[in-house]
C-alpha cells in the first residue's frame, strides 16, 4: 500500500470522503486521493516521492508558479509582523488601491475569504439595490456552493430550477431563473418573461467549470443590454478570469464593465481571498455604511493581502501576461495537429478532451455542445498522463492553468505525453 492509500484510508475514518474538497478524492477519474507533500515552481511532489509537472495550480491563484520566491518572502516578513490583527491594517488598503488605480470600473472593494463568499455579498448586494429578488444564472456557470448558485436549468423556458445539492430549499430555487449559456433568442425570451423581476445576472463571461466555453461577444453583449434595459445588474463572476487573463480580466479584453465583479484565486498570491468590487453607489450600500451586512473574521487577512499585494504587482507592467501567452501558442503549435484531441484555450487557461464537437465553428460554447467522448474517455486520459509525470486537473471539467514558473520543456513533456495516448492519433 503506498502512503497516499494509506493517509486516504486514515482520513476517510474522520473526513468526509477522507477529503475536504470533493474533486480532491480523484472519484471523477477512477482514482483516489493523491496526498501531496510539497511544490515548488511548475512541479509537485507526493508523499510516495513521485514528481508531477502541475497544470492544476491549485486550481488557479498561482500564476507565478508554486513558492514563488518573492511572495515566499514577503510572506515570511507579514507572518513575522502577526497573522491576524482582527483589525483595520495598510496592507489591505494597499492592495484595494492598486485594484481601484487599475481597473476602472471598480470604484470600491471588499476583501472576503473565498469566491464563494464574494458571490454570496454580491447577490445580496444586488438584491438591495434594486428591490428584486430573482436572479439570474447560466447553465454551465459555476459560483461557488451558496444555496442560490447550486441550481441547475428546470424543464422548459425559465422554468423552476432544480437544485443540484441536497439541502436546498425549493424556495431558495425558486428565486432563481437558469438561462442556456450561447442562446440568443431563449434569453430574449426568458427577459421577456421575467425581465422586470429580476435583481441581476451572474455570469462567468469566460465559462470555466463545465470545461472551457468562451461565449461570443453578441451573447454577451445581448445579456448586457437586456439588463440595462430592465434596470438590472450585471455581476462578472472573474473569480477564475480575474487577474488571469489580464490584470482587468475578461472585461478589460472584452471592452465590457460589469456592475459588480467577483473575484478570488490569483488575487491571493496562493492564500484564501476573495473580493466584490464595483461601482461606488453600488459598493457603499455595505455595512457599516450602508444596510447590507457583510462581515469576516479573517477577512482581508494580513498574510493574505501580503501575497496578494506582491502577485498583482508582478503583473502589473504586462510582461508576465506576454509570457503566458507564448506559453499558451507554444502549447497550442505542439497539439494542433492532433485530430482526436479536443482543445480550448484562451490565454493561460485551457481545457483537453478526447473527441471533437460537431458545432458548426468547432468551438464549444454549452454543456450540451461537449462530446461525450470527452467525459468518457478522460479517466483513462488523466491516468495515462499521471503515469507520465503530468498532473493535469482530476475531473473531465475541469480547466488547465500555465504559469510563468512552467517553460517550453515542461510543455513539450505534456505534448509528448498526450501523443503517447493510444487513443490520440
Amino acid at each position: 500500500m503506498s502512503r497516499s492509500e494509506e493517509y486516504f484510508a486514515r482520513a476517510r475514518n474522520v473526513t468526509p470522503g477522507g477529503v475536504h474538497s470533493p474533486v480532491r478524492a480523484l472519484r471523477a477519474v477512477g482514482g483516489t486521493a493523491l496526498f501531496m507533500e510539497s511544490a515548488s515552481g511548475a512541479t509537485i511532489r507526493d508523499v510516495d516521492g513521485n514528481s508531477y509537472i502541475d497544470y492544476c495550480m491549485s486550481f488557479g491563484p498561482l500564476i507565478h508558479g508554486h513558492s514563488d520566491p518573492e511572495i515566499i518572502k514577503a510572506v515570511h516578513a507579514a507572518i513575522d509582523r502577526g497573522t491576524s490583527l482582527g483589525t483595520a491594517e495598510q496592507y489591505s488598503l494597499e492592495l484595494a488601491e492598486l485594484i481601484t488605480d487599475s481597473i476602472a470600473w471598480v470604484d470600491s472593494i471588499r476583501f472576503v475569504n473565498s469566491g464563494t463568499e464574494a458571490v454570496m455579498t454580491a447577490i445580496r448586494l444586488a438584491r438591495a439595490a434594486t428591490g428584486r429578488v430573482k436572479i439570474l444564472k447560466f447553465d454551465g456557470c459555476y459560483h461557488g456552493h451558496t444555496d442560490s448558485m447550486l441550481i441547475r436549468a428546470g424543464s422548459g423556458l425559465a422554468g423552476p430550477g432544480q437544485a443540484d445539492s441536497a439541502g436546498v430549499p425549493a424556495g431558495i430555487a425558486a428565486d432563481t431563473l437558469v438561462a442556456q449559456l450561447d442562446d440568443i433568442h431563449s434569453l430574449e425570451q426568458l427577459f421577456d418573461r421575467h425581465g422586470d423581476e429580476i435583481a441581476a445576472a451572474i455570469i462567468e463571461p469566460l465559462p470555466a467549470n463545465y470545461g472551457l466555453l468562451p461565449q461570443t461577444g453578441a451573447f454577451l453583449q445581448m445579456l448586457a443590454d437586456q439588463l440595462q434595459r430592465h434596470d438590472a445588474l450585471l455581476i462578472f463572476d472573474e473569480v477564475i478570469t480575474g487577474f488571469r487573463l489580464a490584470l482587468g480580466g475578461f472585461a478589460e479584453i472584452s471592452g465590457m464593465q460589469p456592475d459588480l465583479v467577483t473575484y478570488g484565486k490569483v488575487i491571493g498570491g496562493g492564500f484564501p481571498v476573495g473580493a466584490l468590487g464595483g461601482r461606488r453607489e453600488l459598493m457603499d450600500l455595505l455595512a457599516p455604511d450602508g444596510p447590507v451586512y457583510q462581515a469576516g473574521t479573517l477577512s482581508a487577512n494580513p498574510v493574505a493581502m501580503v501575497a496578494g499585494l506582491v502577485a498583482l504587482r508582478k503583473l502589473r507592467d504586462g510582461s508576465a501576461y506576454r509570457e503566458l501567452d507564448e506559453h499558451a501558442n507554444h502549447l497550442a503549435n505542439a497539439l494542433a495537429d492532433l485530430d482526436d484531441l479536443l482543445v480550448q484555450q484562451r490565454g493561460s487557461l485551457f481545457w483537453m478532451g478526447l473527441g471533437q464537437t460537431d458545432t458548426p465553428d468547432g468551438i464549444v460554447r454549452s454543456p450540451e455542445a461537449i462530446p461525450e467522448s470527452a467525459v468518457k474517455r478522460y479517466s483513462a486520459f488523466f491516468q495515462h498522463m499521471l503515469g507520465n509525470g503530468i498532473y493535469l486537473p482530476p475531473s473531465p471539467f475541469e480547466v488547465g492553468f500555465l504559469s510563468t514558473a512552467h517553460t517550453d520543456q515542461h510543455l513539450d513533456e505534456l505534448a509528448v505525453a498526450v501523443r503517447q495516448f493510444p487513443a490520440i492519433q
